[in-house]
Formats: structure tokens, sequence, C-alpha cells
């Protein structure tokens, strides 16, 4: 039996055997059909390669023709259309990413041959290889260079309205654009994977509002990486509070776990999530009074108070309402283990009476250690945290009246708590925790992992 090291909560959308060590934040695996996907969408589907193919100042082309002993000139030549583009990808390891690009390039020009002047469609298929390699990465950006492109002409395909032409011509066309079109070609190439570059980049480097509560902000963390079965990506989350300031986490690093089968591998570390967590459970106190009318479980705690209350204590039964103040103490923590996820949070618990003078008087605070169960979803893009009571530890702080026996109060405070408290904190966090919208990958079919 393979035993994972607790780290982090894993989702699968949608071919990755990842063992790599993953940065803080947030850590992503790509497979190559995903970033075939991508680079398809974003360099043929767009219609960003026929743009600028579009574009190409082509040669001349000249010759001694053979037809009526006459030279041969083919003037004007230009694309009409890029056809049946394809691409594919092969990841590299420790290099990047070779892209294949297949097409048949429609093009179009004036031909003479001696006094005959006509248009001339050339068809001429293509394959275009190239390796793609990022480097000098500074402050969440990468560049890309173009290695090693290799551009090869297969058949080619000339037409002219008269059928004069021989198949000299057709050799005579292939020559000269065998000769030529790789070096217009491949610099297109450079080009366009420069401004799909910029396109994704955007992607992983965004600030995003989380409610009204402060933002993310993703950044890529270092350069890429490519293994022959995945491309990595580790990225930064700055989580920030309105007003900039950042709430820190750990980034010590941790191994990611096999997988197999799917598209994208996205990664959230424990201390990532708490960090987030931080920040949208920042909740002011809530005070009420506790009244039969109010929630049950407050009505048994005040009930269940008079049972506990000092003899001598005629102030706890003044004609002064009794209330409640319940507040977050310190920051909840989530705790990761296999299939797994709780958060701890301490709550306390005043209870007191508020004269007509505007004195109070202190009859109980309690503390209560609470351990919360925690359901997992993706909603919209975003991880949404649910949360159950799981336990109730309760301990007496002070008590301005001497109570000290506080053991029957236990099932009253958490009946108080589920009433009034955990409505709050789910509520908080329905807005969910956004994630990255990573090289454009949709977060569909997602199977999540703790």
């Amino acid at each position: 039996m393979t035993v994972l090291k607790v780290f982090g909560i894993i989702f699968f959308c949608g071919l990755l055997s990842p063992s790599q060590e993953v940065l803080s934040g947030l850590s992503c695996a790509v497979s190559p059909r995903a970033m075939q996907n991508v680079l398809s969408d974003a360099i043929i589907q767009n219609g960003l390669l026929q743009q600028h193919l579009q574009g190409l100042v082509l040669p001349n082309i000249m010759g001694e023709g053979r037809l009526l002993n006459s030279p041969t000139s083919i003037t004007g030549l230009h694309l009409v259309q890029v056809r049946l583009p394809r691409l594919s990808v092969v990841l590299l390891p420790g290099i990047g990413v070779q892209l294949t690009i297949g097409a048949k390039l429609q093009l179009s020009g004036n031909c003479l041959v001696g006094l005959l002047s006509e248009l001339i469609d050339i068809l001429v298929d293509v394959n275009i290889t190239a390796n793609i390699k990022c480097t000098n990465f500074e402050s969440g950006t990468v560049q890309v260079i173009t290695e090693d492109c290799l551009c090869i002409l297969g058949a080619i395909k000339v037409k002219v309205l008269s059928g004069l032409l021989t198949l000299s011509v057709n050799e005579m066309v292939l020559r000269q654009l065998t000769a030529t079109l790789p070096a217009l070609l491949c610099p297109v190439v450079d080009i366009v994977m420069n401004l799909v570059n910029i396109q994704l980049l955007g992607t992983l480097n965004a600030v995003i509002p989380v409610g009204t509560a402060g933002t993310i902000h993703y950044q890529l963390a270092s350069i890429p990486y490519t293994s022959g079965k995945f491309l990595g990506l580790d990225l930064d989350g700055a989580v920030k509070q309105v007003g900039g300031s950042t709430i820190p986490h750990d980034s010590s690093p941790s191994a990611l776990p096999p997988l197999v089968d799917r598209l994208l591998l996205l990664v959230m570390r424990q201390s990532f999530l708490n960090a987030i967590l931080t920040l949208l459970l920042r909740m002011p106190p809530q005070t009420f009074p506790c009244t039969p009318d109010t929630f049950s479980g407050a009505n048994h705690l005040h009930e269940a108070l008079w049972t506990i209350a000092p003899a001598g204590c005629s102030t706890c039964r003044g004609t002064s309402p009794l209330n409640i103040k319940l507040m977050l103490g310190g920051n909840p923590l989530i705790l990761l283990e296999e299939n797994k996820a709780s958060v701890k949070l301490s709550v306390l618990i005043h209870v007191f009476i508020k004269h007509l003078d505007g004195s109070i008087l202190n009859l109980l605070l309690l503390k209560a250690d609470l351990g919360l169960n925690v359901r997992v979803s993706i909603v919209g893009g975003r991880l949404v945290l649910r949360l159950a009571l799981g336990s109730t530890s309760l301990s007496l702080e002070s008590s301005d009246v001497g109570i000290s026996n506080i053991s029957n109060l236990k099932p009253h405070c958490s009946s108080l708590l589920m009433e009034r408290l955990l409505p709050a904190i789910n509520g908080a966090l329905s807005i969910g925790i956004p994630l990255p919208n990573v090289l454009g990958i949709p977060l569909v079919k997602v199977d999540v992992q703790i």
C-alpha cells in the first residue's frame, strides 16, 4: 500500500504521473493532451495563425519555362487561405514543448508565360516543427524562444485556368518555395508563440477578489518545467486583506502523488488554505439578548445558567436581560488528512448582564474549541468549503459571580453555536475561494482528493 504525504487538496480535471516538488500556494501539472488543446485553440481555432500568415510577402518566382520556350514569372504571390490546419504537441523533458503545425497553404498570384498572363493558384502542404522554450523568468513572467524550427514542404498543386502549365512549372515552384518559405514561416511561428505566451500568462498572473474581504494575487512563481508526461507550473498566491496587508503562509515544499488519465492537476497547500480561511473568517462579534423567544440553544443555556449560579448571587436573577456575545478567538486552522478535512476554531462565549446604568456583570466567559468537519466542492471555478459541527470542548475562562462547574452547559453551547454561529460562518465561506483559470482549461468534471 502506498502512503501519501498529507499536504493539500488536489483537483483532477477532465494524463499525468508527476513526482515533482511544489512551491507555496498552488501548483499545476498540465498533460500533453491539454497543452495541445490549449495551443490549438489559441493558434488555430482563434485564427491567430491565419491572421499572421496573411501578411506574408512572398518573393516572385522566376524561371526558364519549357512551355513555348518562354520564360515564366509568378508575381504578386500571396496567401489566400490556410486549409486544414492541425497542431500536435510533444513535451520535451527539461527543454520545453515541441510544436508541430501542419496545413495546406493556398497561394494566389499572377503568372506570366511569354505574353500570356493569367491567375495562378498554388496549393502546398507544409509541416513546421519547432521547439518552444521558456526563458528569462522575472516577476511572474517568462519569455518564449523558438529553437530548431524546421519547415518541410510536401505535395504541391499548381493550377491556371488555361491548363497550359506543365510539370516543369510545378518543379520550379516547389524548388523556389522550398528555398524561401521556411525563412518566412518560422518567424511567424515565433511571433505567434510570443503572443500566445502573453495571453496564457494572463491566466496565471491575476488578481482575483474574494468577495469584499480582500484579494488573492496569483502569480507564476518560477519558470515552467517539463517532463515527458506533464508541464509543471508553480504559482504564488498572495492573500491580501482590504487595505493591502498580506496574510503570510508557509512556503515549504511537498511532493505530488502519482496521477493518471487527467488533463490538469491543481494542488492547493494546507498553509495557503489557512491564509484564505483567515481572510474569509474575519467576522465581527455577534451580540444578542437571551430571551425565551430567541434561538432554542440560547434559551436552554439561559435556563441552565440558573441551575449552576451560586445561591447568593441575587444579581444573577435580576430584572436586567441576559446577553450573549460570540467572538472568534484566533485564526482558524484547517487540518488535512487522507480523504478528510477539518477545521479547528476557537470561539469565546460571553454571557453577561448589562444594567440600566451601563455597567456589565460578567456571568461567565467560556472558550469553546470546535472541531468542524469540512465538505469540499467546486462551484463555478471556485473552491467552496462548508462546515458542520463535529466536536466541542468547553472551558471556563472567567466568572464574576463565582460560577465554576460548567459541565452541564456543553450541549446547550453546542446547540447555540450550531444555530447562531455556523450559519454565519458558512455564509462567509459561501462566496468560495477563486481558483486561477490555468491556461484557460475549464474546471469541469473535477475530482477532489484530500
